[in-house]
């Protein structure tokens, strides 16, 4: 069995009909993350489909083209993206702000650490976007103001048109795509360092906004030990806010035990292992992603496959689709769910 082809194809029928599940979802509800959601899913579908076929048929430029604007660009970015019009009108601004600042400053050390042939300036312009955009969006936060969302969506839509021209234009070496040699696994160094430089400023941007947001979503539902009170309306103020921050992640931690007792006892809310269940999801092939980047390729589409298996099964578990199965774009309902099961 070659887990080359097997594991793509599964990772790609699996995203597609997760994909038909979120525009059946959205087409219903026209809330605007399950739209964003749904493109990120194509990509994430489309992606492991070049990946099937390159390991089925055979890898050739255009296919190694598409599959490197898709899957290494533009998946994490947009699955982060629907996370953050979930969240919208929540504090969650200051952990994207977080986030994207974060990934411009490693873009720019990594360019430190190894220099990427063909970068140009481009560490120093992509470092200098994300705390552009950070401090924008940190103030926007403070100010309760909901158009923070609206920048960090210029952000990845403007991200996406920058990619796709740079990736359709650069010149590639014959035979025009590059493979590991022990695994045969797709990798993205005939690419420029302009383009190369991308992947992480995506892909942290969007695999710690899906992340910290699944796991902020658990907090808010789970029940909760304070073992640190908090004002939750001094977002003003730094100090309040510095303890806030510090609060949630050790309230989260001393949690889980009476969150792990409510479960086994059937009183815990749903959103809670489903959002676990999303952040797992979206770590795993943010790991394995990043290892190939290194070199070390073997677990890349292990992660991939899993990754959209723990999102898909979030989504399953989660209240909001349980309240009525049917089947995508039909009125045909296979269960629904009481308000007890809730």
């Amino acid at each position: 069995m070659n887990f080359n082809i097997v594991l793509p194809l599964g990772s790609s029928v699996l995203s597609f009909i997760f994909f038909a599940f979120l525009i059946d979802q959205w087409r219903e509800r026209r809330r605007p993350y399950q739209l964003i959601w749904a493109i990120g899913m194509l990509w994430y579908a489309l992606s492991a489909g070049t990946e099937f076929l390159g390991g089925a048929v055979g890898w050739s430029e255009p296919l190694y083209r598409v599959w490197y604007l898709i899957g290494a660009i533009w998946v994490a970015g947009w699955l982060g993206l629907g996370t953050v019009f979930l969240l919208a009108k929540t504090r969650f601004g200051y952990a994207f702000a977080l986030s994207i600042g974060l990934a411009g400053l490693f873009t720019y050390l990594a360019s430190i650490k190894t220099p990427y042939p063909g970068s140009g300036q481009a560490p120093e312009v992509y470092g200098l976007v994300g705390l552009v955009l950070a401090v924008a969006i940190v103030v926007l936060t403070a100010r309760r103001d909901d158009r923070w969302v609206w920048l960090a969506a210029g952000a990845i839509v403007g991200g996406s048109i920058l990619s796709f021209a740079l990736v359709f234009s650069a010149p590639l070496a014959a035979p025009g795509f590059a493979l590991n040699a022990q695994t045969h696994i797709p990798v993205g160094t005939l690419f420029p360092g302009t383009i190369r430089l991308l992947t992480p400023f995506f892909n942290i941007t969007g695999a710690f906004a899906l992340t910290f947001g699944a796991l902020y979503s658990a907090y808010v539902f789970m029940p909760k030990r304070r073992v640190i009170r908090y004002e939750r309306k001094a977002s003003r103020n730094r100090i309040a806010l510095g303890v806030a921050l510090v609060a949630i992640i050790v309230n989260f931690v001393a949690s889980i035990p009476g969150a792990i007792i409510a479960l086994l006892s059937g009183r815990l809310n749903s959103r809670v292992p489903a959002t676990i269940l999303i952040a797992i999801g979206g770590f795993i092939p943010a790991i394995t992603s990043g290892a190939n980047r290194f070199g070390a390729t073997s677990g890349f589409f292990v992660g991939e496959f899993l990754g959209v298996l723990f999102l898909f099964a979030g989504f399953l578990v989660s209240v909001e689709v349980f309240r009525e199965i049917r089947v995508p774009f039909t009125h045909r309902v296979l269960r629904r769910r009481t308000v007890a099961e809730a």
